[in-house]
């Protein structure tokens, strides 16, 4: 389920229809107007807190909310592609492999080719279920611009056991990223609520205090260098885009970041998932997972 806010705030939107409002708003997402329709007669889009007409005209300040799930999407539009899998463990029950920068984990409305999932579907017959036909054994995801370690459930048993943990915050992961400028202290922590983006719906921002979802990141530099600096990240929760609007945060941007920094500062996004640290869902035992850094940031570490 994705839960996605609007709010009006410009004036050449006003009298606008909200099923073209939230079309025109949300084009990665909502597909048609047919498409809203839906998602009105179900009772799944509020103005206000409240379930208005499909005709009801949208107003400068107007909060729009709309429970949009994965299953709203056709399944049969996810086809298997014979995409290589660099996989760096497997067993009877999970899959780790190390994500390709560019490459997004899973298909959304409008882009339904390319994607991992395209690739799972195509390799392995048989996958955990639990979020839904269009997620096969994905547990967690990277930003399409990060690469790394990524774990991916081959049952609905690994699945919960690892998802709990996910949401226990007990499973350990460690990023490595080139940022803008040489940071200060050797070592610190950040701790700044994420919350949605007032007015787009594919970024987040720093949340007041007292609102949006708590998030908090340690770090270590490695290496400093003149204008940039190699550091570890390491977040204990898992929030939307968080490393990066973190480092935004310390005023240390992301090397290549286009939607919070500078994207002609690097070849892509500087953010690298290297390690994971968890509970194995059927041993039961510790484990820890690597892959190498990526060879464009071999020079900064």
């Amino acid at each position: 389920m994705s839960t996605h806010t609007l709010i009006v705030n410009e004036s050449d939107e006003a009298d606008m229809r909200v099923d073209v409002f939230v079309t025109r708003a949300l084009p990665d997402v909502i597909p048609s107007r047919m498409f809203v329709k839906r998602l009105f007669d179900e009772g799944r889009l509020l103005v206000n807190g409240k379930v208005v007409k499909q005709h009801y005209k949208v107003h400068v300040g107007d909060e729009v909310v709309l429970d949009v799930r994965v299953e709203d999407y056709p399944d049969e539009r996810i086809k298997p592609e014979n995409v290589p899998l660099d996989i760096v463990y497997e067993d009877e029950c999970m899959i780790a492999l190390n994500k390709a920068v560019g490459v997004a984990v899973h298909p959304a409305a409008g882009h339904y080719g390319g994607t991992l999932v395209n690739a799972l579907v195509h390799h392995f017959g048989s996958l955990s279920d639990m979020n839904g036909a269009k997620r096969p054994g994905i547990v967690h995801r990277l930003d399409k611009e990060t690469s790394g370690i990524l774990l991916v459930a081959k049952n609905n048993m690994a699945h919960a056991r690892l998802a709990k943990q996910f949401e226990a915050h007990t499973i350990e992961k460690k990023y490595v990223a080139l940022v803008e400028g040489e940071v200060q202290f050797d070592e610190g922590v950040v701790e700044a609520p994420i919350g949605e983006h007032p007015r787009y719906h594919d970024l987040r921002c720093i949340a007041r205090e007292g609102e949006g979802r708590p998030a908090t990141t340690y770090y270590n530099v490695a290496k400093r260098h003149k204008g940039c600096t190699a550091v570890a990240l390491f977040p204990t929760t898992g929030r939307t885009h968080q490393l990066r609007l973190h480092m935004r945060h310390l005023r240390h941007a992301i090397l290549g970041d286009e939607k919070y920094g500078n994207k002609g500062n690097f070849s892509r996004l500087a953010l690298h998932a290297q390690s994971i640290f968890f509970e194995h869902p059927l041993s039961k035992e510790p484990m820890e997972i690597s892959v190498p850094l990526p060879s464009e940031f071999l020079p900064y570490f």
